[in-house]
């Protein structure tokens, strides 16, 4: 029986969006709605938010949840993940990204692998696809280009890739989820960043760039993550109407 956990990494300091977890979405704050989809996760065992503001874990334990103090030199949201592999042990670690209050348990499961590779590497993430063509060449998204596997060839914020011969392409979209075995977060961890990584401001590259293979799967789900106040009011406008404030 393997132990699977959820992990919500919630920054407290963001140049875009200061304090961002706390941000009120019909009343509550937007940490309260991604630990409240996490649960309801059923093979989760345990649901955690991982953070480096004392604020934060107060109002999180405040709703209920498991809290994980991590230190406020991460970079990336995986290294905070990696810092709380040391911390809580499990087989494999989900991890749901702060700032995603649509995603819901169904669709998070779907960055769970059937069965753990016997070396014990495994990395994954979610993508969707784009609905409207001016998210595609907004550079706040992430593009997400696979192969017939579902291993990721590239990521860019540029439109990738190019229509030149098909006008019909679908283009992906990157889904602030991911599932990773702590095999892999040692290799993240203990493996620079390169060049790609770098330009690009994506940790997806430390296994892409060498050659370790990362799992993009499509989750055909409704997301928008919040990078802005502006990201705010249009989520909490949806959830509004879609009855999730319920």
């Amino acid at each position: 029986m393997r132990k699977i956990v959820g992990m919500i990494p919630s920054r407290g300091e963001s140049t875009r969006f200061n304090n961002k977890p706390l941000a009120l979405i019909c009343g509550r704050p937007m940490v309260y709605w991604v630990w409240k989809h996490s649960k309801e996760v059923e093979c989760f065992d345990e649901v955690y938010v991982a953070t480096d503001s004392e604020e934060i874990k107060d109002v999180a334990e405040g709703f209920g949840a498991k809290v994980v103090m991590t230190s406020p030199d991460c970079e990336t949201a995986t290294e905070r993940l990696y810092e709380f592999s040391k911390v809580i042990d499990a087989d494999l670690y989900v991890m749901v990204n702060g700032d995603e209050p649509l995603i819901t348990a169904k669709d998070i499961v779907k960055c769970i692998p059937e069965t753990i590779p016997e070396d014990g590497f495994y990395v994954s993430n979610l993508m969707t696809d784009f609905s409207n063509p001016v998210e595609v060449v907004d550079p706040t998204n992430l593009k997400i280009v696979t192969n017939a596997d579902g291993i990721c060839l590239f990521i860019s914020r540029a439109p990738i890739p190019f229509p030149k011969g098909d006008m019909s392409y679908v283009f992906h979209k990157f889904v602030g989820v991911g599932a990773f075995t702590s095999v892999a977060l040692e290799y993240y961890h203990n493996t620079p960043r390169g060049p790609i990584e770098k330009v690009e401001e994506n940790d997806s590259f430390r296994f892409i760039e060498n050659r370790k293979d990362c799992y993009y799967i499509n989750a055909h789900c409704k997301t928008l993550s919040v990078d802005t106040p502006k990201d705010r009011v249009q989520v909490e406008a949806y959830m509004k109407e879609m009855g999730f404030d319920e």
